[in-house]
């Protein structure tokens, strides 16, 4: 592990109490720039019926608002670290929070479904560099040994908005459009920007990634796996959660208040799961996630078979929202684990992997929605479920972590 030791502030001197508070000030204005980022790539879920209607296409179609983004941040992340070079990486943060604004700007006064695409490919664009660069710099705004609760504060962000973001932008576009969402979100990333500004320091590059980097730690079978682990588990969740929304209001019969209360509720479980496995994942990754995708799997079974009835629903979702809200960082951790020594090449591959799921995933669930309906979209999360946990059970060792 590194002993690297956080950059110093710039300004005047300050005493070492009120240094320490404002780098993890630093650390929650990029945690509130990953609600932003979140909330807006999420946005589409919640409000994704009142979306595809006013343009003028199906459901599955729409799904694409959350394909796009996906594909274009694959590239993006680790095109985006090549490209960077030494640039501070606070300057690339600042940038990337300008963009989002900018998406979410386009967003909303989309008028056809191809304008909808081109805000959503600026926000894939903003997205692949905004998590490679900030999951490699939380060791460096706080000490390197807090630098796992800085990542933890910082995928705060992410589960916050499921707790907060989604349902909030369902609840706005119920009391006006969901234009007013995505200007409601683009104030939000607003906000964040000029946080960052006023509080990130100097973020020099720790290392400087070439190609040659990235080859390396492709042709290891260890990190090879840990890739396609990532892949399933994230394309399992997406592939179904995409179309939660039409899920709850068609088959489930459920009206729009209902559905924004249970996304509310699936984000607030998943914010308590999300605490509450960061004591232990690291110790135990392999055995947090083979409990977590079991019993999204479990989830995912149930929802189809029990639309009928409001109390299993309302349970069942609640236990997808307790499984997935532990998976992205149990997720997070399993990948540094395999490349501890190059934590942004690292977060990286982890980023193209998640957002290759994410576009993947969300195209095969829109497409067995057009075909199957939502419990197809399901029945396919439990496939990838089931073959993730086939390739988590090939990682053997006594650590019984990706270790290389």
């Amino acid at each position: 592990m590194s002993t690297h030791q956080p950059a110093p502030f710039s300004g005047a001197p300050a005493s070492s109490s009120n240094d320490g508070r404002r780098r993890w000030l630093a650390v929650l204005s990029i945690a509130l720039g990953s609600f932003a980022f979140v909330t807006t790539e999420y946005m589409p879920v919640g409000v994704l019926p009142r979306i595809a209607a006013d343009l003028g296409v199906t459901p599955g179609t729409a799904g694409l608002m959350t394909t796009t983004p996906g594909v274009i941040a694959a590239l993006c992340a680790p095109l985006l670290l090549l490209a960077a070079g030494r640039m501070n990486r606070r300057t690339i943060l600042l940038l990337l929070s300008i963009a989002l604004v900018l998406s979410n700007a386009v967003s909303a006064v989309a008028t056809n479904f191809a304008t909808m695409l081109v805000g959503r490919a600026l926000l894939g664009i903003s997205l692949g560099g905004f998590w490679t660069v900030a999951l490699g710099v939380s060791g460096q705004i706080v000490a390197e040994e807090d630098s796992a609760r800085a990542s933890a504060i910082i995928f705060m962000g992410i589960t916050l908005a499921t707790v907060v973001g989604v349902p909030l932008g369902t609840f706005i576009a119920e009391l006006s459009s969901w234009r007013v969402s995505f200007i409601a979100t683009a104030a939000l990333a607003g906000a964040a920007l000029l946080l960052q500004a006023a509080l990130l320091p100097a973020l020099p590059p720790r290392s400087v990634p070439g190609i040659g980097v990235f080859v390396q730690m492709l042709a290891r079978g260890t990190v090879q796996r840990s890739l396609l682990l990532v892949a399933l588990l994230f394309g399992a969740h997406f592939c179904a959660y995409t179309y939660i929304a039409p899920f709850l209001e068609s088959d489930a019969a459920l009206g729009g208040t209902w559905v924004t209360a249970l996304l509310l509720g699936f984000g607030v479980v998943g914010f308590v799961s999300n605490f509450a496995a960061s004591a232990f994942v690291t110790s135990h990754p392999r055995l947090s996630l083979f409990a977590m995708t079991s019993l999204v799997m479990a989830s995912l079974l149930a929802l189809p078979v029990f639309a009928h009835m409001p109390g299993a629903v309302v349970a069942g979702v609640l236990a997808w929202g307790i499984a997935y809200g532990a998976i992205p960082l149990c997720l997070s951790v399993w990948m540094q684990m395999t490349s501890p020594e190059r934590p942004e090449a690292a977060s990286a591959l982890f980023v193209s992997a998640v957002q290759t799921a994410i576009a993947l995933g969300s195209l095969a669930g829109g497409m067995a929605v057009d075909r199957a309906g939502t419990g197809g979209a399901m029945h396919l999360g439990v496939l990838l479920s089931a073959l993730g946990l086939a390739v988590l059970a090939s990682f053997a060792g006594p650590r019984h972590a990706p270790v290389a």
